[in-house]
């Protein structure tokens, strides 16, 4: 079964469910006559570490138990919340998720209270379960520590804890214990300062799945526990034993060798802790989120006697392909290279979370968030091969997604295998819209990823100089080469969002306790977990400037932009002019035709241009703008304009099998709001040298008509061709998804006239549908069907 060592195991700690205090919405004083017909509310204080008369403030209402965000908080809201859970008044009030990150709904929002209310029914909000908040704003409340006199209370305060919050993994096997993740061990729950085991009578599979949902693994397999058996069964007959951490014996080894190192591993499972039982009983459906949702039962009192027939849980999880190791990693991901899978995430910062797009008719699309909850999401978070759902999103959370909005009301009951087996509705026009696109936040294993990194020097923990630790030593990163891509992948290991400035120059952050160079020749695709998964020089150091100032570093941010093309304007306004020389004099001058043009006869002759619209629309959370400030923008004189970027977007006309044979670009000479959504104000506008960007709901157009918003076929023969747009090429400007950046039209060329038909963006289509378009046969006639 591997080796015994005696390192303690690094504890996975998961801050979900509540620890509960309850009260209920009775108060000392009759309630209103207009609540007479109204369920009473029930309240709760939960999370950790706290004391009794502080917490996260749960309420129950609708038949769920949800949180309150702390947008708008006060210390009057404070004040009402505390006085319906039985004490007195409030102290204050805690923001941010300070007791924890609470599970399932928030059920209030923006709450403003005079603090005189008998309940907070009567206070102001948004409305019960209309919210923008994600569950790390969840607001607690410091309550004074008196209670009402004769308050009652069908569900008595306690001091000690009474529900389960943290939950971990212990591994007990030597050999698993120094691997990540942990897949098997004893389930634990934190109690006091330290952690309980659960008595497993009666345990059985759909327990073990809710554990390793929470774990962030999709399924659960059948555990060994004669092994576990036999190791509780030698703990109690062995007192001592020799020191535990050797190798196990093998068969040709001295018996009594043997013997010594069975004893270890026995003393193993002796020594690693005392028992300390805290559950039973645990009675779960498979289908919950968190533990703390299943039936189960708390032992009282003294319980050195407890679970006398039993033995702690075990549970042994399946990790999905990104997190399983070895051999077991290579099968899976071929398996998943055979058939392209039918659902995907897009737009988030981490693994696991995204905005929920599937597969319908070779098409990919989003779905409603009418009905989302975190049964349907959890479907999608074990499909994907993660765990079971932290949160089910609404309201384009992760930013709106773009053509057909395949699915509406769907419906899980939580044991299905994939999405496609719940019930749900397909959508009508009238239904939804992009504003509405559901998205999930999943578990996934803990797997020590952010112990490698850190940020030194900035002025805030979102930003600094890179450092990661090589064996046992911290180090800073060369910046040759550094870009966003790798700025993405620490943003993304340290749990920070998004990569906003790749910044390959740091003299001005604090460089008091800077270390020495590290690490060279970094070079990332994106999407990595780890700065160490991606190319590097590993031990040997290539560097043009290893001093403190041309270390690497990033600022990152929480949210970010997402352009995207609207393909069909360039499908809408495409056509061909031949312009003259003469009128093409500042076009050359910005390098806008093609490389022959040097040697035409200026300024007799002309040029042909492939003309067309481009609309670019930012359906991100945050603005886009310039990766250089007003201060560094450029002016060019000939056509009197500043350009923001240097290369905003890239034109090129592709053969068939992808060699480029006409290009052109566009400079950003103007990000500006040409027009936005209902209700989104426009505020960027390029007119007296303002502040350029797209803001989020809004789009810039660049018209066919002004200079540069072509591409030169002048040398392009006649034949079939791809037309691809891309934007923010270089990716100098951080945006949460790259991938949809891209946008490609089949196009027929006879020579006088061009037809441009099936545009579409980059990842719009499967796999099937995108080989078909790049073998496009061409068009024989001018009917395009």
């Amino acid at each position: 079964m591997g080796r015994c060592g005696a390192r303690a195991w690094q504890e996975l700690l998961v801050l979900l469910g509540g620890l509960c205090m309850w009260g209920s919405g009775a108060q000392p004083t009759p309630p209103s006559p207009t609540h007479s017909s109204v369920p009473p509310l029930k309240f709760r204080l939960a999370g950790y570490p706290r004391k009794h008369n502080e917490g996260r403030i749960e309420v129950f209402y609708n038949e769920e138990w949800g949180t309150i965000c702390d947008d708008d908080f006060t210390l009057a809201n404070a004040q009402v919340l505390c006085r319906q859970l039985g004490f007195v008044g409030a102290t204050g009030w805690a923001h941010s998720a300070k007791y924890g990150k609470g599970v399932g709904r928030i059920w209030l929002d923006n709450v403003n209270c005079a603090g005189n209310e008998n309940s907070i029914r009567d206070c102001k909000h948004r409305g019960w379960g209309n919210s923008d908040c994600s569950h790390e704003e969840d607001a607690g409340v410091i309550c004074k520590d008196e209670r009402i006199p004769g308050f009652k209370d069908s569900n008595v305060i306690e001091t000690e804890q009474s529900h389960v919050e943290e939950v971990r993994l212990r591994a007990v096997v030597s050999g698993a214990q120094r691997r990540l993740p942990v897949t098997e061990g004893i389930v634990e729950v934190r109690y006091k300062d330290g952690w309980a085991q659960i008595c497993d009578e009666g345990w059985d599979s759909k327990n073990s799945r809710v554990i390793c949902g929470m774990m962030g693994f999709p399924s659960e397999k059948k555990v060994n526990r004669n092994f576990y058996k036999r190791l509780k069964r030698a703990a109690r007959k062995r007192g001592r034993s020799t020191r535990p951490g050797r190798r196990l014996a093998s068969k040709s080894q001295p018996k009594q060798k043997r013997r010594e190192d069975l004893g270890s591993r026995k003393r193993l499972f002796a020594e690693r802790q005392q028992l300390n039982y805290r559950l039973h009983s645990v009675s779960c459906t498979g289908t919950e989120v968190h533990i703390s949702m299943c039936t189960f039962q708390f032992y009282r009192g003294n319980s050195s006697a407890a679970c006398s027939t039993g033995m702690p849980a075990v549970v042994s999880c399946l990790p999905g392909p990104l997190f399983a190791t070895g051999s077991a990693q290579k099968k899976k991901q071929r398996q998943q290279q055979q058939s392209q899978p039918r659902i995907r995430l897009k737009g988030g910062a981490k693994a696991g979370e995204g905005r929920v797009e599937v597969l319908k008719n070779n098409e990919w699309g989003t779905i409603c968030d009418d009905r989302w909850n975190l049964l349907s999401a959890s479907v999608v978070c074990r499909e994907l091969g993660f765990g079971s759902a932290k949160e089910a999103l609404t309201g384009a959370r992760m930013g709106q997604g773009t053509g057909p909005i395949h699915l509406n009301e769907v419906q899980c009951l939580g044991t299905e295998k994939s999405l496609w087996s719940c019930p749900f509705k397909n959508i009508t026009q009238e239904d939804c819209k992009h504003t509405e696109d559901a998205a999930v936040r999943c578990n996934i294993p803990y797997m020590g990823y952010e112990n490698l990194i850190r940020l030194a020097g900035g002025r805030t923990e979102f930003e600094g100089r890179v450092e990661v630790k090589r064996g046992s030593k911290w180090g800073t990163v060369c910046s040759d080469g550094w870009t966003t891509k790798e700025a993405m992948v620490v943003c993304r290991q340290l749990g920070l969002g998004y990569s906003l400035h790749a910044v390959t120059e740091t003299w001005y952050w604090d460089a008091s306790n800077v270390t020495e160079m590290v690490l060279s020749g970094v070079k990332c695709a994106g999407h990595e977990l780890s700065l160490n998964h991606c190319q590097h020089h590993g031990s040997s150091l290539n560097c043009r400037n290893t001093g403190t100032r041309f270390a690497a570093g990033v600022i990152c941010s929480e949210t970010a932009s997402d352009l995207l093309l609207h393909a069909p304007l360039v499908q809408e306004t495409a056509y061909i002019e031949d312009r003259p020389l003469h009128m093409l004099y500042c076009a050359a001058e910005e390098n806008c035709l093609s490389s022959s043009a040097r040697h035409a006869n200026w300024p007799y002759g002309h040029r042909r241009l492939l003309r067309f619209s481009s609309q670019i629309h930012n359906n991100g959370r945050a603005d886009f703008r310039p990766k250089a400030g007003r201060h560094s923008w450029v002016w060019h004189e000939c056509h009197r304009h500043y350009h923001s970027m240097d290369i905003f977007t890239h034109y090129d006309i592709l053969t068939p099998n992808g060699t480029k044979v006409a290009e052109g670009h566009k400079a950003s000479f103007c990000l500006e709001d040409t027009e936005c959504e209902e209700d989104v104000a426009k505020r960027y506008e390029c007119a007296n040298f303002g502040e350029q960007g797209i803001t989020v709901g809004c789009w810039d157009l660049y018209r066919h008509d002004i200079d540069c918003q072509w591409i030169d076929i002048t040398d392009v023969k006649p034949g079939n061709y791809i037309l691809q747009v891309v934007i923010n090429p270089n990716f100098e400007v951080a945006e949460s998804d790259f991938t949809n950046n891209a946008m490609k039209c089949n196009c027929k060329y006879d020579g006088h006239r061009i037809w441009v038909h099936s545009c579409h963006i980059g990842d719009a289509l499967s796999e099937e549908a995108s080989r078909r378009f790049e073998q496009y046969p061409g068009q024989l006639n001018n009917q395009i069907s």
